[in-house]
């Protein structure tokens, strides 16, 4: 990999710029730029863009791209996953998580009365429980750090861009001045702030230094494009330090053309912006360790001089919807839906056009017989002067000619073909009655197959952030305690960065399962359960879908007690038998438990 020596100049930084621009512009039959606002175009239903159909003729649309996409990134995003860290060189034994947990429970003790430890107390090497906790306890972490960042809604338009645009990126970056709510003395008086923050970007605003590796931490470099407000940006030179004519030199540009989406290109002259370019790179320093590099510019001027991130990978995570050999951008299944879709648009519009033809047809009238104005109105009565011959021929309908039925069902056959191709057959969509749950199940699950590569490289996309983030707090966070909540509360962890940045730390996504039951289905199990005495009450009441029944945790609590009340009270009267506790257990058989899982009973 190349390292530089020197801070790039903003003219070569905006030459890099213009090559990534002309690869990204050569892309396709139309580049990257164009067919992207295309592809946003037929997904939303703007789908007669830019025809020359006249105001007359009603433009039907039957957005099927839009059904299979939504359903496809429902697929992906709905799969529950955890995210849990380890280090490498500390052994994971049994014996390990017993003495971690212990130290977990030690700590929660000490925090009773509300005061937060001491990260900075333990200077030295830590021991492998403390490891194992720490891993631990940031798998908890992540959890409370997506929830502040409002990472689902990140995921849910990650995804969407993929679709559109074949490739979307996550940007992660430091963002000073998010409070934290934690001191760095125990007088309270130090606030500690700065934190993780994170921003969805478009893939025309982010242009690799080596476009065909698709390898995002083995790039010689990468810009990030952006369209910022003069004014604001001429405040951050001037915080950076940046002299009076630099900050001058900051002017509006004009570079619309290649931004994402069409209502970029609609931006107001007063707000005058401007495109800034951060440029990132690595490079090794005099200790031997290599970290990330930056620099903001605009065309003429620096807004940033050089700063060292502090962190020793590219903070940014890429997701490709599909990936092209020898490219670092994927393509979107969009581009070659967009065919069936013009002509399932304009067979419907011929259909619906033919059937008005039909119903209304085109009327002929002899001026020189009937001299008031004719309309539709139903019931008009037309004044006719003449002959027989002149009333006959005064008006008239011309017929059109006859509509083939065939015409329809290929209509019809070139939808279900599209989905039924793109895998959203009518058992995954829910088109289907529900006759037979267990081979409605086995024909989704068939279907959700050839999702599997798309949703690996997902889960890839989650590790990558993960790796990222877990970078951030070693390298960035310091002495501080993190809040971690999970099964028993929320409790602090004290942390201390610099200790664990030796440490080679693995990620592993964990999928839980995606469930293809519907709240009816849920409910109908649930019931069957019940009623055979496999489950009790309390049992069922807390496996009910959220939001089905009103004040649920507080049913449930009066429940508990309830049943507590009368447990003492049994046991009080007379001494509980062994047979009598087994009676459950006795009528719970595998089998039943089969049948009732399965639909049959």
């Amino acid at each position: 990999m190349k390292h530089e020596s020197q801070a790039p100049s903003p003219q070569t930084i905006w030459e890099e710029y213009t090559v990534g621009r002309r690869f990204k512009a050569g892309l396709g039959e139309h580049g990257m730029y164009e067919q992207n606002r295309r592809n946003e175009r037929f997904f939303i239903g703007d789908q007669w863009h830019g025809a020359r159909c006249g105001g007359e003729r009603p433009l039907v649309r039957h957005n099927v791209i839009k059904r299979i996409g939504d359903y496809k990134m429902s697929v992906i995003g709905s799969t529950p996953l955890s995210v849990s860290f380890s280090a490498d060189g500390v052994p994971n034994t049994v014996e390990l998580k017993e003495q971690a947990d212990r130290l977990r429970t030690q700590l929660r003790q000490q925090q009773a009365d509300g005061t937060l430890p001491d990260p900075t107390a333990d200077t030295g090497v830590p021991a492998g429980e403390t490891v194992e906790l720490v891993m631990t306890a940031l798998s908890d972490y992540f959890d409370t750090t997506a929830e502040r960042l409002r990472f689902e809604e990140h995921k849910d338009r990650v995804l969407r861009d993929a679709y559109i645009s074949g490739t979307a990126f996550l940007y992660t970056y430091w963002d000073p001045t998010v409070k934290t709510g934690l001191y760095a003395d125990l007088s309270r008086k130090t606030a500690i702030t700065g934190d993780l923050a994170i921003e969805t970007l478009d893939v025309e605003n982010v242009y690799l230094g080596d476009p065909n590796r698709d390898d995002i931490q083995t790039q010689p470099y990468i810009l990030i494009a952006q369209r910022k407000r003069v004014s604001d940006l001429q405040k951050a030179a001037r915080k950076a330090g940046m002299s009076a004519s630099a900050i001058e030199a900051i002017r509006p540009d004009s570079e619309l053309f290649y931004m994402a989406g069409d209502r970029s290109q609609d931006e107001p002259y007063a707000s005058r912006k401007a495109t800034v370019i951060t440029r990132f790179w690595k490079e090794r320093g005099a200790d031997g360790y290599e970290t990330v590099k930056a620099i903001q510019v605009c065309q003429n001027a620096v807004i940033r001089p050089v700063w060292d991130t502090g962190i020793r990978l590219y903070p940014l995570a890429m997701f490709h919807w599909e990936r092209r050999k020898g490219c670092g951008y994927g393509d979107s299944e969009i581009t070659y839906l967009i065919p069936n879709q013009i002509a399932i648009n304009r067979m419907i519009t011929a259909s619906v056009w033919a059937v008005m033809m039909m119903g209304v047809p085109i009327t002929v009238v002899n001026g020189d017989v009937v001299q008031q104005p004719v309309t539709n109105d139903p019931g008009q009565v037309l004044r006719v002067f003449g002959t027989p011959e002149d009333v006959a021929g005064a008006v008239h309908y011309v017929s059109p000619p006859s509509f083939s039925s065939k015409f329809d069902e290929n209509i019809a056959s070139l939808i279900t073909n599209t989905l039924k191709q793109s895998g959203a057959n009518d058992a995954a969509l829910g088109d289907i009655r529900p006759d037979n749950t267990s081979a409605i199940i086995a024909v989704r699950e068939a279907a959700t197959m050839p999702l599997q590569i798309t949703k690996n490289r997902f889960y890839r996309f989650i590790a990558d952030i993960a790796h990222i983030w877990a970078e951030f707090w070693v390298m960035k966070y310091g002495a501080r305690c993190l809040k971690v909540t999970d099964e028993q509360g929320s409790w602090y962890l004290p942390f201390d960065g610099k200790r664990y940045r030796d440490f080679v730390i693995n990620v592993k996504v964990e999928v839980g399962a995606s469930t293809l039951w519907g709240e009816s289905q849920t409910v109908a199990t649930l019931d069957n359960l019940l009623s055979h005495e496999i489950i009790d009450p309390v049992q069922y009441v807390s496996r009910l879908p959220h939001g089905v029944l009103p004040q649920q945790q507080s049913l449930l609590r009066e429940m508990r007690e309830r049943a507590d009340g009368s447990a003492s009270n049994e046991a009080e009267a007379a001494p509980t038998t062994a047979e009598s506790t087994n009676m459950a257990d006795d009528r719970m058989t595998d089998e039943l438990v089969r049948q009732i899982l399965s639909g049959e009973v």
